[in-house]
């Protein structure tokens, strides 16, 4: 799936089949953005980088371009990208799961607020409510460079979020600066 959002700013995704190792899913979402924005703009493959080092998030380098953003979230079959030529950008993606122990969870990383919220939603939507209440979170501190801590470590950020329209059973949000 290639979706572009606004004007420098798109959301590629890739699909992997059962058994794909998560260093294929990697490489395989990595290779697609480069095509993807070769493609876009008009550049050869050879003018776009992913460069990834452990423990941070990837860096995307294109010839003639200047700090564009680039966040990758993988889920079980699964990899979402997405790019922001005109700076940071953060994406994340779940995998909607019914009967997960969502609640100390919710409680440490979400907070009181949040967490309440949850437990006022409908029991049979609260996997997706937890879900995207999750990925907004994330997206949020991708954006900003941080990465995730409890919610009374968390930093005060004001990244809009905006949820995605994914294939069930998947949820995801974007954020921009």
């Amino acid at each position: 799936m290639l979706k572009r959002l606004s004007d420098g700013v798109w959301l590629v995704s890739t699909e992997h089949p059962p058994g794909t190792r998560r260093e294929e899913a990697r490489l395989r979402i990595r290779d697609r953005v480069r095509a993807v924005l070769a493609d876009e703009l008009g550049l050869s493959v050879e003018a776009i980088s992913v460069v990834s080092q452990p423990g941070q998030a990837p860096l995307l380098l294109i010839r003639g371009l200047s700090q564009p953003g680039l966040s990758i979230s993988h889920e079980l079959g699964f990899s979402l990208a997405a790019i922001n030529l005109h700076g940071p950008v953060g994406v994340d993606l779940m995998r909607m799961q019914a009967g997960t122990d969502w609640q100390p969870v919710a409680r440490d990383y979400l907070g009181p607020e949040v967490t309440a919220r949850l437990l006022a939603t409908p029991e049979y939507q609260r996997p997706w409510a937890f879900a995207l209440a999750w990925c907004k979170q994330e997206a949020r501190l991708k954006c900003h460079g941080h990465r995730l801590v409890e919610w009374a470590l968390a930093p005060t950020m004001a990244a809009p979020v905006i949820e995605l329209d994914l294939p069930y059973p998947y949820v995801g949000a974007i954020a921009t600066p």
